[in-house]
This record gives structure tokens, sequence and C-alpha cells, in this order.
């Protein structure tokens, strides 16, 4: 996983992305379709047709990383809106790149009175 800083905000695009596209084309289509900036340092994810493949486009201060993961079996859990964007956490990212359904998280413990 890369470190993100705390400022960091993370963005899925909702809908399906044209996985061929690269730098130039994620993030002209960050700029045009979302009116935000590819160099803002937040985080990007874009999913193919198929939902096993996702990219994920960072302008780290130095210049802008494009990570693609494709999982072997199943599919990147993605929202059910069409356009936009939702924003996620950090622990959601991770729980998405693992293949979890970060949708719906479950607390295993509810907190009690401390006294």
């Amino acid at each position: 996983m890369i470190a993100l800083p705390a400022s960091t905000r993370i963005w899925i695009v909702a809908g399906v992305t044209d996985l061929r596209r690269g730098f130039t084309g994620l993030s002209a289509m960050v700029q045009t379709k979302l009116g935000q900036d590819p160099f803002s340092g937040h985080v990007f994810l874009f999913r193919g047709r198929r939902g096993h493949l996702i990219k994920l486009l960072w302008w780290d201060g130095q210049g802008l990383c494009l990570f693609a993961k494709r999982l072997e079996r199943g599919k990147f859990l993605w929202p059910k809106v069409e356009s936009g964007t939702v924003h996620l956490t950090k622990a959601q990212l991770s729980m998405l790149l693992e293949g979890i359904d970060w949708r719906n998280i479950v607390h295993t413990y509810d907190p009690q009175l401390a006294i």
C-alpha cells in the first residue's frame, strides 16, 4: 500500500471507465467529467466494464502515478451510481483493493459506557 498524506481524499469515479486510457486520458477525465484537479494530490479510482480491473491515479507531488490491480477471481465492489464521485476513507480503500465489501462495514463490538 502506498503511504498517502493525511489530507489526501480518495474518490471513486462512478460508472464504467475505458481502462485503455493512460495518464493523459484519465487525468483529462478527472478535469472534464468531475471538475477536479488531477494534480491536487487526491486519489481517483476507475473501474473497467467487467469489474475485475481498477486503476488508481494519484499525484505524489513530483509526478502522476498510475496503479492498476486485476483480481484473478471476483470483482471489485462499486457504487450503484452512474455519474459523479464517491468519497472513501483510507480503510475503505484498503478493503476495496483486497476485494472486501467496503460498503457495509459492521463493527464487531458496540462501545458501552466507560463507567
